[in-house]
């Protein structure tokens, strides 16, 4: 069931992206783009690691949630200049962005049968040594586009401010290295669980970039919540990092 469902979801995106793709191709037909001599190179590619934040959450999640919490998002990108200023383009495509929240000490009982999700202190029992809370999402990203110098965009500056919707596909927490309430070592059991029942299924973000050539900062900031409503506090998601884009 849960394999239909995600094949049903691939195939929305799908969709979307062709009937996407058939406008990009009237509009330019009617010289509201230009053609792709300045797009043969522009960002097709774009590969982007970052750190991300939980923002808005309350002290008990935020005290326990670690610093090394990154992300790894993948997107390709169809970008279409426009006619009357080939420095400005629209891009639009696929990609898929995971999430990787660290938390020290706690478990997060994503499997619960709660109306809330539980999120348990560890402090003083046997717990994880290493645990998070991952997500990945396959998103649809669009991009309004300037590049200083268009014909040559591996020596240009580049901004680009956009969007993306995204279906969640995987979320599941992850427990490594069992340690004692000391934080002595008792075994390298690991367990994963994988349950997407208090997520919510569907993230719209808010995205940026700034760069020169090949290479730019980005940041992406989701304006919905991790989880559903009532199920936890309205966490939002912030990732800011590295993309190496071309091709």
């Amino acid at each position: 069931m849960a394999q239909v469902q995600f094949m049903r979801k691939i195939f929305l995106i799908l969709a979307i992206t062709c009937v996407s793709g058939s406008l990009f191709a009237q509009q330019s037909g009617n010289g509201v783009f230009s053609a792709d001599k300045y797009g043969n190179s522009a960002d097709h590619f774009m590969f982007q690691v970052s750190s991300d934040q939980w923002l808005n959450a309350p002290d008990s999640i935020s005290s326990r949630y670690r610093s090394n919490s990154r992300g790894f998002n993948v997107q390709v990108m169809l970008n279409k200049n426009f006619s009357a200023n080939p420095k400005y383009s629209l891009a639009f495509g696929l990609g898929i962005s995971n999430s990787n929240a660290f938390f020290e000490n706690s478990n997060i009982a994503i499997d619960g049968t709660g109306s809330k999700l539980n999120f348990q202190r560890l402090d003083t029992v046997n717990r994880f040594n290493k645990y998070k809370i991952a997500t990945t999402f396959a998103e649809i990203p669009v991009e309004f586009r300037y590049a200083s110098k268009p014909k040559n965009p591996n020596k240009s500056v580049k901004i680009a401010l956009g969007a993306k919707i995204g279906l969640l596909i995987n979320a599941h927490s992850k427990g490594k290295g069992l340690v004692n309430k000391s934080g002595g070592e008792l075994n390298d059991y690991t367990i994963k669980i994988n349950d997407k029942s208090y997520f919510n299924t569907t993230r719209i973000s808010a995205t940026a970039r700034v760069g020169y050539g090949n290479y730019s900062i980005f940041g992406a900031y989701s304006l919905t919540s991790v989880f559903k409503s009532n199920v936890a506090a309205d966490i939002k998601t912030l990732q800011l990092g590295f993309c190496l884009s071309g091709l």
